[in-house]
């Protein structure tokens, strides 16, 4: 970018994303339908809600319950996860070429957010694990803003980061995350490597697929001319 020009964000959803977390979801969804007494749904139906806030996950696996009932789920759920967590017993390696691109982006000068269903705790967990913590100027989770689709997320980084929505791109594996995008006014890039199909991410409207995020940096870079 030159000297002058507005600053610009790229915003990246986290599970499936950016790390490869399916296999930790799947493990403390399956305890804490089991610890409730519960035959745990089947793994790709608890992948399919992953983006969407806990309750409404399990309200769609479960259907037809108290609120209690998923109230309980979302707490055994959690501690699940921060006994993990307490543990060092939860490694989320990146996805494949998700470092460079951050350090890539980041060196071309664009800002960097994220906006994920994960608790705060999680997030910045897996960033510092990897060493990428200081490359984003907002972390907006679960913890800090409604869950997705709601614009809340998107809106927060954008004020965070002192840019506009014409100057956003939303990255992201899943129609929740492109449906995010869409309500906050923002292009957004839909990766084929997490948990939802090619097919579904063309029919939300995203402004470009991609296979791999050697691929990002174009498509960026296409979608913010146009705007």
């Amino acid at each position: 970018m030159a000297a002058g020009d507005p600053l610009r964000l790229v915003v990246f959803d986290m599970d499936g994303t950016l790390i490869d977390s399916q296999h930790h979801i799947v493990a403390s969804m399956t305890r804490a339908f089991s610890d409730h007494g519960f035959a745990a749904p089947d793994p790709a139906s608890m992948r399919a809600g992953v983006g969407l806030p806990l309750e409404t996950i399990f309200r769609s696996l479960l259907p037809g319950h108290e609120p209690g009932v998923y109230e309980r789920l979302v707490v055994a759920y959690r501690e699940d996860h921060r006994d993990k967590l307490d543990r060092g017993q939860r490694h989320e390696p990146l996805m494949p070429g998700a470092r460079e691109v951050i350090e890539r982006l980041d060196a071309a000068g664009y800002l960097i957010a994220l906006a994920t269903g994960k608790g705060t705790r999680g997030a910045r967990h897996a960033l510092e694990v990897h060493g990428l913590i200081d490359y984003f100027v907002s972390i907006q989770t679960a913890n800090t803003a409604p869950g997705k689709p709601h614009p809340g997320m998107l809106l927060q980084a954008m004020d965070e980061a002192g840019v506009e929505a014409r100057d956003t791109i939303m990255v992201g594996d899943t129609v929740y995350d492109l449906e995010l995008a869409r309500n906050a006014a923002v292009a957004s890039v839909g990766v084929t490597w997490g948990y939802h199909e090619r097919d579904a991410l063309c029919s939300y409207g995203a402004g470009a697929v991609i296979d791999h995020f050697d691929e990002l940096d174009a498509a960026v870079e296409r979608l913010l001319e146009n705007k």
